[in-house]
C-alpha cells in the first residue's frame, strides 16, 4: 500500500510539472516579443511623447556652424598643446648636458602623452559610433572630460559616454564631465 501511495504521488507530481510546461510554453509561443529596452531609457507618467521625422533626426545630428568650428577650434588647440610638449621633450633628449633624471622624466612625459593621446582616440572613436555627431576627449589629472554637441544630449547620452569612458580609462564615475557644446 505504502509502495502504491509514493508511484501515485510522485506520477501527480510529474503530471502537474508537464502541464505547467506546456502552459508556459503555450502563452510564451503566443505573444509577441517586447523590445529590448534600451539601458537607461525611463518613462515617466503622464509624458507625452513626441514622433520626429527623418528630417528632424538629420537636423538635430548635424552641427551647427558655430559647433563645427568649436570642434575644430579645439582639436587644432589640443594637437598644439600635444606638440609643444613633444618638442620640449625632443629637446631634453637633444642636449648633451642634460641629467639622466631630466630625461627619465621627459621619457616618462612622452609616454603618458602618447598613452593619453590613444586612449583619448578610442573614446571618441567609441561615441562616434554609438551615434554622436562629434566629439572630444580630454584626459587630465582631474578626470576626463567629454564634450559633444548640445542637441545630441538626452536621458541616455551620460550612460553611452561613462561606458565609452570607462571601457578604456580607468577611472571613476564621478570624475567623468560631459559637457554640451552650443
Amino acid at each position: 500500500m505504502k509502495f502504491q501511495k509514493k508511484h501515485i504521488i510522485s506520477a501527480a507530481l510529474v503530471l502537474a510539472l508537464g502541464a505547467a510546461v506546456y502552459v508556459n510554453w503555450q502563452f510564451n509561443s503566443h505573444s509577441p516579443k517586447a523590445p529590448a529596452k534600451e539601458l537607461g531609457a525611463a518613462s515617466y507618467v503622464n509624458a507625452t511623447v513626441s514622433r520626429s521625422t527623418a528630417d528632424e533626426a538629420l537636423q538635430t545630428a548635424a552641427l551647427s556652424k558655430g559647433q563645427e568650428d568649436f570642434f575644430a577650434a579645439e582639436r587644432v588647440k589640443r594637437q598644439g598643446t600635444q606638440d609643444a610638449v613633444l618638442d620640449a621633450a625632443k629637446e631634453i633628449f637633444d642636449l648633451e648636458n642634460a641629467s639622466e633624471s631630466d630625461k627619465s622624466e621627459a621619457q616618462k612625459n612622452v609616454e603618458q602623452l602618447l598613452k593619453n593621446f590613444t586612449v583619448q582616440d578610442s573614446i571618441e572613436s567609441i561615441i562616434k559610433a554609438k551615434g554622436f555627431s562629434d566629439c572630444l576627449c580630454a584626459i587630465s589629472d582631474e578626470g576626463v572630460t567629454v564634450i559633444v554637441p548640445d542637441s545630441q544630449l538626452n536621458d541616455t547620452a551620460a550612460l553611452v559616454i561613462d561606458d565609452a569612458v570607462t571601457s578604456h580609462y580607468s577611472v571613476d564615475y564621478d570624475k567623468i564631465s560631459l559637457v554640451g557644446a552650443k
